[in-house]
């Protein structure tokens, strides 16, 4: 078995020790009524982006999100809160180091013996999370949970449905399909980018992620026979129907956001399998991103 399919099935797990986690870590995490930022780059930017529709729309603040990189010069936030599996990243060390001494600095890490952790004002470690695969699954899904779980908006029925999403039978003919959109709506349009980049990472298959509203805007005109249109949570009215009339398969979102993911994260790996390749060794990717020079 690789590194990422037991990473995967381990997620139901983590995500009770990481919702177990979030009242201890509670004074480390934003506070409601901040202003916030979260970054990160990749898989973690995704997640930014979940946590952050779901911050704001909770009323605990504004909240942005933004590839770590593409980070606004001269705005001003009462907190950054930076993803990073590894702790390693170029950009987000780069960025942090700029916002020393103006901005609290807050990092959810696997890895606590990292210069990431180092720069920290807060730090939430995840080391229970952390893992060996290139492709992220399970520290993704983990420190998502630790921010939903700090927000009030996790429960039992998440880590109860993800064990359904690894336990039930795929829907049959996905796999050999060449063409695949995630949609979702609010926090699950960043679970539907990251659905979308597993299956580029893993499969290196022909991926597209929207708004599911922005889907009729053009994107549905690739909709075939051969193509699967998935959507995280639940969809908007009529859209099912539209998708139907194209001949394009779709894949209602009958468990939570997250244990929905869970679901594509095996589709991933079972496409993989079908077309010979490693998903542990993912084309031109490493674990950690790390540039020369300053970003």
């Amino acid at each position: 078995m690789t590194h990422v399919a037991q990473e995967l099935a381990s997620q139901p797990e983590c995500w009770r020790v990481a919702a177990g986690m979030a009242q201890g870590l509670a004074h480390r995490l934003p506070q409601a009524g901040e202003r916030v930022a979260v970054v990160g780059c990749g898989t973690s930017y995704f997640m930014a982006q979940a946590y952050a529709s779901l911050r704001e729309s909770s009323g605990q603040g504004e909240t942005d999100a933004f590839a770590a990189s593409e980070f606004p010069a001269g705005r001003s936030y009462d907190r950054v809160v930076a993803l990073s599996r590894s702790g390693t990243t170029t950009e987000v060390l780069g960025l942090l180091g700029q916002l020393g001494g103006s901005t609290r600095r807050t990092v959810v890490i696997g890895d606590p013996d990292t210069p990431m952790a180092a720069m920290a004002d807060d730090k939430a470690v995840l080391e229970f999370a952390d893992e060996k695969s290139v492709v992220q699954t399970r520290f993704a899904t983990s420190a998502l949970t630790l921010l939903r779980a700090h927000l009030g908006l996790h429960t039992d029925g998440v880590v109860e449905d993800a064990q359904v999403a690894l336990s039930e039978p795929l829907p049959p003919g996905l796999v050999e399909c060449g063409q695949f959109t995630f949609l979702g709506q609010g926090w699950s349009a960043g679970l539907a980018n990251e659905a979308a980049l597993k299956m580029r990472e893993a499969a290196l298959a022909w991926t597209e992620a929207y708004p599911a509203m922005e889907y009729r805007h053009g994107p549905i005109s690739i909709s075939t026979r051969s193509t699967v249109t998935w959507m995280l949570g639940d969809a908007p009215a009529g859209l099912m129907e539209e998708v139907h009339a194209t001949g394009a398969r779709w894949v209602a979102g009958r468990l939570d956001p997250l244990a929905e993911l869970v679901r594509v994260q095996r589709l991933a790996l079972a496409v993989a399998d079908a077309r010979g390749l490693d998903p542990d060794r993912p084309r031109h990717l490493t674990r950690s991103v790390i540039l020369d020079g300053t970003p």
